[in-house]
Order: structure tokens, then sequence, then C-alpha cells
């Protein structure tokens, strides 16, 4: 709840992934290392009955079950009407995760949740079996599904790695990234998944202006070029020029967060980009004296100052 009596949005995280990619192991791990964050779970199996489900009530009791296949035909309604009766909750949860089954677009999925603005999409993190993937891509039934859910991941988390050596991986890995839109790949064994993918709450502190702060936190194994850093200035932005400076860093951003001011409108405007989408709205609380923008993805030093670059450009007006 905000300070003016305004529900903040429910954070909505989609995992995605095709057929025994470890989606459930990595949920498992997520539900098992949430501390107190109260998270309900959707789980959309491909079957009458729900394994996924049953597996993963073992971490937490608020698991809902949707049946029965692809989430964007067949229950697409019954998907819709539990969104709303867990946005309409009098004590709502922290975060919604839902685990899509392994045949359906985790975009579309996202495209569903977000037609209620009680959610707001935190990313689309889709599991990749490192072992089998290339096989997957190459069948005429299912490579277009796989190779749609590694499209539109905002993060992409190779599992099973272990069962290739590292040549073959960095084969496959190349591979993905013709597909892939985005540039955050990381391994994960076990589904030991960096929090920092699903949480923001995880990040502690805050970076230092203009320099990224590696999140290590929550697992020691993160990329050293995995982190937040933050982009202020007292000078309005121009929104078409933001909007396009945000798109051409969208292969590294996971997440960008910010409360900002726009040449000739009035008032805040509370910044969030994920998944692709770029959504700027009307902040119902008190005016600020300057833009700051919260960066989270991958970015070496060069990304990193690309990227403070084409920010500060946005402060200028097109001509």
């Amino acid at each position: 709840m905000t300070a003016s009596g305004v529900r903040k949005p429910i954070p909505l995280i989609v995992v995605g992934g095709y057929l025994g990619a470890g989606k459930t192991t990595l949920l498992n791990h997520v539900l098992a290392n949430a501390g107190q964050r109260r998270i309900t779970v959707l789980v959309n199996d491909f079957g009458a009955i729900n394994i996924d489900a049953a597996l993963i009530r073992e971490r937490t009791d608020d698991v809902i079950n949707l049946e029965n296949g692809c989430v964007c035909c067949s229950i697409g309604g019954r998907l819709v009407d539990a969104l709303l009766a867990i946005s309409n909750r009098p004590d709502p949860p922290d975060f919604l995760i839902i685990e899509a089954s392994g045949v359906s677009d985790p975009v579309r999925i996202a495209q569903i949740g977000l037609l209620d603005r009680a959610y707001r999409l935190y990313g689309i993190i889709v599991a990749v079996d490192l072992a089998c993937i290339t096989q997957t891509l190459l069948d005429p039934y299912v490579g277009d599904i796989a190779r749609q859910q590694v499209a539109g991941a905002t993060a992409i988390l190779l599992t099973k790695t272990d069962l290739i050596d590292e040549q073959k991986k960095a084969v496959i890995v190349a591979e993905l990234a013709t597909v892939a839109h985005t540039g955050i790949m990381l391994e994960t064994t076990n589904g030991a998944v960096p929090l920092e993918l699903f949480f923001d709450d995880n990040i502690t502190g805050q970076p230092r202006v203009g320099r990224p702060r590696p999140l290590t936190d929550s697992n020691p194994t993160l990329p050293v070029d995995f982190c937040s850093f933050l982009f202020r200035t007292d000078t309005p932005l121009d929104r078409k020029k933001l909007k396009d400076a945000l798109r051409s860093v969208s292969g590294q951003l996971l997440r960008a967060k910010g409360l900002i001011l726009l040449k000739g409108e009035a008032g805040t405007q509370e910044l969030h980009v994920a998944g692709g989408r770029i959504l700027i709205t009307r902040f119902p609380g008190a005016v600020v004296t300057e833009s700051v923008i919260v960066l989270i993805g991958i970015f070496d030093n060069e990304t990193k100052q690309a990227t403070l670059d084409v920010l500060t450009a946005a402060t200028s007006t097109p001509r």
C-alpha cells in the first residue's frame, strides 16, 4: 500500500522452458530461499494431473493449479479468473510466480497477466536444458515452441551443463545467442538461481552513482558483470529519447525502475522496464527534484558507460 492508500502492483514473474528443462527445481530453490516474502505460485502443467503443483506445494501452501496444457488457448479464461482472484484478496501476496507448462509461450502468459493493472512484470525467466536444446530446436514439431520461449526470455538459465563438455557448451550458448533477445545467460546447478533475478529487495544498499555494484549476496557464482547501478540527472528527460535509450540496451537489461521528471509534463513519473516493456505512469507521491533510475543486468565497464551516455543524451530535445 502506498502513502496515498493505493495498492502497489504485485510483481509478476513467469518461469518458462521446454519440458524437462528444470523449471520446478529452480522454482523450489527460489521458494526455499524466499525468507519472509509471501509468494503465490500459479502452476500450469501439461496433463490432467498437475504433478508440478504437488512438488512445489512442499515449499509453499499458496499454489493454484491450472491443468491441461497451453495457457494461451484452452485455459486462458481460467488464468484470468485466477489472476483476478489473487489481486482482489484482502491481503495479496508480495510476488506472483507463474510456472508455465513446457509447451506454452511465456511471453503470451505475461501479456495475459498484464491485462490486470494490479500486476507489474518483473521478468520472464526461461530454463534451457543445454544437453537437449539443440535437438529440441531442430525438432519439426516442437522446435518453434522452444524457439519462442528462448526469444521471449528476459533472462535465460542454463541447466544440466554438467552433461556436456566446455567446448560443446560454448557452441550451444553461441547458438542460443542467435535466437535470444537477451544477453543475460546464467548457468545453474540443481536449480540454484540468483535471487536478484526475482526479487529487487534482495539488492541491498545503494550503488555509487554510475558505478556498477556486483550482486553477489545470494549466489557467489554470479558473473562479475551482473550488477546494479544508478543514473541520475536534475535535467528533465525527453520521453521519446528515454524510451529509445532504454531499448538500445535491452539486451543487457534485466530490469530498470525509477522516479523521473519529463520535459513538458508536470509532476513526477514512475518508470518500470522489464521484458521489453517500458511503462511510464504518474507517481502519486511528492514531486522529486531529480530523476533517478536504477538499472539491473549484465554490464561490463564499456556497456555501463555507453548506457549512462545514452541516458544522458535523453535530456536533450530531439530535432
